[in-house]
């Protein structure tokens, strides 16, 4: 787990910041002692960065890792609660670009625009708690997919799979198309009309309104449709899911992360702990200056004879 070196830099004094904004918040007015008057901190920042890391790769609770520092749970839970939105808000990482850093989806699709890169769109979803009986919107989660309490994320990558955005999240009910419209995918899309992008059958409709923009897989033919077409069909349908097939890498790789795997926590803060997770696996990710291009041509298994 490695954070980048330039948003490691920034944290320590970011929670600092926050620290003394609380207090003083608290206070009600400036601070009467000098710094360092009062209580100690039973954590310095270095372990409250790592027990944060440890809790979001392994999904350790908040009581097993107090044992481990000798120290009270509702501390463990404090330092957790202060900098998982500072990993949040670190964006995600642009190989070949050091310091640069995504963060919200206009300077995903800015970049792509510059860059000319071809992005591969896919979504996922990770179940979460149902909620209690009797609170509205209760069926909004219910996903008519895996029949099960999930939210879903929108998650793009370049062609060489690294991540450059992973987020605009809903609930598991909401249709992938939907979600274009109310998250404004399809919005950026009208501003960048030179950006291409790959994507799947979920988004058929995103492929209806900028054909020269979105491509999807192909259309399955009718039944009594020449067995030309079958074969025509199977083709373009591998020959595109092979350049998807880095996207769905990357959300094998996010669910690694145990809370990623199924969140048990409060869905209202799974938006942050998805941010805080997938910011961190690309910087990993973008050190892969080249990577392998999986060739989409068949190869025989064996020769014939003509």
């Amino acid at each position: 787990m490695h954070t980048s070196a330039s948003c490691s830099k920034k944290l320590a004094p970011k929670w600092q910041a926050a620290r003394e904004s609380s207090l003083r918040e608290r206070r009600g007015g400036d601070r009467r002692r000098a710094p360092g008057a009062g209580p100690k901190q039973r954590l310095a920042f270095t372990d409250r960065l790592l027990v944060t890391l440890v809790h979001l790769r392994l999904g350790l609770p908040h009581a097993a890792l107090a044992e481990l520092y000798s120290v009270d749970r509702s501390t463990v839970s404090g330092a957790i609660r202060e900098v998982r939105p500072l990993l949040a808000a670190c964006g995600f990482a642009v190989s070949d670009r050091p310091g640069l850093r995504l963060r919200p989806l206009e300077d995903l699709f800015a970049y792509a625009d510059t860059e000319g890169v071809r992005l591969r769109i896919d979504s996922t979803e990770v179940q979460v708690r149902r909620p209690r009986s009797g609170r509205p919107g209760r069926k909004a989660f219910v996903s008519g997919k895996k029949r099960q309490n999930t939210i879903k994320t929108t998650t793009f990558s370049d062609d060489q799979g690294r991540t450059l955005f992973s987020g605009v999240l809903r609930p598991g009910r909401m249709h992938d198309q939907t979600a274009v419209r109310a998250e404004g995918i399809a919005e950026q899309f009208h501003r960048h009309p030179r950006v291409r992008a790959e994507v799947d059958e979920g988004s058929r409709g995103l492929v209806n309104e900028f054909p020269a923009q979105v491509s999807s897989p192909p259309k399955k033919p009718n039944d009594d449709a020449p067995l030309s077409e079958h074969h025509a069909w199977r083709e373009q349908r591998r020959r595109q899911s092979s350049k998807r097939i880095c996207v769905e890498h990357r959300h094998a790789e996010f669910k690694q992360w145990r809370p990623l795997q199924q969140f048990t926590g409060r869905r209202e803060i799974y938006a942050e702990t998805h941010l805080a997770i997938a910011g961190l696996v690309p910087d990993g990710s973008a050190r892969r200056t080249t990577c392998r291009k999986p060739s989409t041509e068949l190869v025989l298994a064996r020769p014939t004879a003509c």
